[in-house]
């Protein structure tokens, strides 16, 4: 393996980041779950049922990608779909209560996967958290930040 020191900032949190879905994604496999899955039910607990189109642009994805987690979901008896009543070709997706009890597990699995990380984890927290809204602002048409790094200034803006 090369020595971690000589990587990027960028490549240690991308390769960090896909290691860590990994684990989730393995994890979670055994409740008939996957990350997609996870967020997509985190949006329906929270917010209440909706049509796959309103969920698709909550998780910011593909409506197609969004049926293709649902469907999977579905199989595993996590949400349940129901037929608009003012709509006829609108399905409206909720979750189930199986659909419940996973997401209860899944978030202890999240909580438990990395032990011991969260020892001064605040800073990096916050840093993520700008990346994610520095970034993100462009890629999912959000406002962004009032000033804009000159490129010499690579810091990121502070959270908010």
């Amino acid at each position: 393996m090369p020595d971690l020191n000589d990587w990027t900032t960028p490549r240690l949190l991308s390769t960090a980041a896909r290691l860590v879905e990994h684990a989730w994604n393995e994890e979670l496999a055994v409740l008939g779950l996957t990350h997609a899955g996870v967020i997509a039910l985190e949006v329906l607990d929270a917010e209440g049922s909706m049509v796959q189109a309103r969920l698709s642009a909550k998780v910011q994805v593909q409506a197609q990608t969004m049926g293709q987690t649902l469907s999977r979901l579905e199989a595993h008896g996590h949400i349940t779909r129901e037929r608009s009543r003012l709509d006829g070709r609108s399905q409206k997706v909720a979750v189930s209560e199986l659909g419940k009890a996973a997401l209860v597990q899944a978030r202890e699995i999240d909580r438990n996967l990395t032990p011991g990380v969260d020892i001064g984890v605040e800073e990096l927290r916050d840093k993520l958290t700008a990346v994610i809204r520095w970034l993100g602002s462009a890629r999912w048409g959000k406002e962004m930040p009032e000033r804009a790094p000159a490129p010499k200034d690579r810091a990121l803006p502070e959270p908010s």
